[in-house]
């Protein structure tokens, strides 16, 4: 089990995304507001809108709560003004860690940052110490049960998508960013049950841990994860299932 998109799974086999609806609208209303800042309130030109309104409706946001971060955005409400900001560093291992930030105050988040990985053994590091080891792609998931993997298959690399595996109940299917929103509308049009869509980062390389490395970096991610300004922490972990099954065990 390794890093990415399998931080999702271990947060669900953990349980510790159920009481969290909160922090996830929280998220996605700032994205929402971001997004539209940056590229104007009509999600039909902007990409990133269109991908937050879908991220918040799979979440069963209200309507009202999207159109008011939208009209946040661009400025006919009052709103905070976040800034997107990144911070990469090491955790427990050696393993690497990149986080996407939005904040109304960097100064206040990378020193409360810091403290976080220095109390759960990590470090901080430059900019771009690990950066160039994470690929921007898009993912998408779909239920196992809703097609075929061959007829899925076929239908995503049609569409232009990079790649289609299994993990657990779920297919991952994998696009470049340019191709991720001909991959999507193709499954949409083929009433594919989407579960999620979003725009991630994928390490090219990954790091084995051991037990006590692996309890250390869940706890360290799990702190990240709760943090008011982060959006998303990827990292290159591997954690066996063996030792992930002992933890769950633990927990």
């Amino acid at each position: 089990m390794s890093g990415h998109s399998k931080w999702a799974s271990i947060k669900h086999k953990k349980g510790a995304a159920d009481a969290k609806r909160g922090k996830i609208f929280t998220r996605i209303i700032k994205e929402i507001t971001v997004a539209a800042r940056m590229g104007g309130g009509d999600p039909d030109g902007n990409p990133r809108l269109r991908t937050a309104i879908q991220a918040a409706k799979q979440a069963n946001m209200p309507l009202e709560n999207i159109t008011r971060g939208i009209k946040k955005g661009t400025g006919e409400l009052e709103g905070v003004h976040y800034e997107e900001h990144t911070y990469e560093g090491y955790g427990p291992g050696g393993a690497a860690i990149f986080i996407e930030a939005m904040t109304d105050n960097k100064n206040r988040t990378i020193g409360e940052i810091r403290t976080i990985f220095g109390k759960n053994g990590g470090n901080v590091g430059e900019n771009g110490c690990v950066g160039w080891m994470f690929e921007q792609k898009g993912l998408i998931t779909v239920p196992v049960e809703d097609r075929s993997e061959e007829e899925l298959l076929e239908l995503v690399m049609e569409a232009g998508g990079d790649d289609l595996k299994i993990e657990g109940d779920m297919y991952e299917i994998i696009s470049s960013i340019e191709n991720f929103e001909s991959v999507r509308k193709a499954l949409e049009e083929a009433n594919v049950k989407i579960d999620t869509a979003e725009l991630t980062r994928i390490p090219q390389n990954t790091v084995s841990l051991d037990e006590s490395q692996a309890k250390q970096i869940l706890r360290l991610m799990d702190l990240l994860d709760d943090h008011d300004d982060v959006q998303k922490a990827y990292s290159n972990f591997e954690i066996s299932d063996e030792i992930m099954a002992a933890l769950i065990e633990e927990s």
